[in-house]
């Protein structure tokens, strides 16, 4: 049975003044399946077709704090302690001005949140 779940695109904006970026992840929660989980894949040539200049190592460690987050990892910071999953992804999709930030959330209908976050990096990030 499909139930509704929540996304956002998770972008990387090198220059955050010129507003271009690259789609480098999803992050997806769905809480009939209690489900929140964040998939990122980062092409350094389309980063840095955007910015020459751009740190991909420090890129990598901001993108994996994601991924943290969504597991409940203490190290991935406050947010990763949060227990309610909904609150983990209302925090990682609040509005920021920092070069990783999260697109406009985006809402659906599935039976497969894991699937669902497959399916969506492969038409948004990876665009396969």
């Amino acid at each position: 049975m499909k139930k509704p779940f929540a996304y956002a695109a998770i972008r990387l904006v090198p220059r955050v003044e010129r507003e271009e970026f690259v789609n480098v992840g999803v992050v997806l929660y769905c809480q009939m399946f209690d489900f929140l989980g964040a998939s990122t894949h980062l092409d350094p040539a389309r980063v840095q077709a955007l910015h020459p200049d751009v740190d991909v190592d420090a890129v990598r460690t901001a993108l994996e704090a994601w991924t943290r987050v969504c597991g409940g990892d203490a190290t991935g910071g406050p947010a990763a302690r949060e227990t309610r999953l909904g609150e983990r992804f209302r925090w990682l999709t609040a509005p920021r001005s920092t070069i990783i930030q999260p697109g406009p959330v985006h809402t659906g209908m599935t039976a497969d949140p894991a699937g669902e976050l497959d399916r969506l990096m492969e038409a948004l990030v990876r665009l396969g």
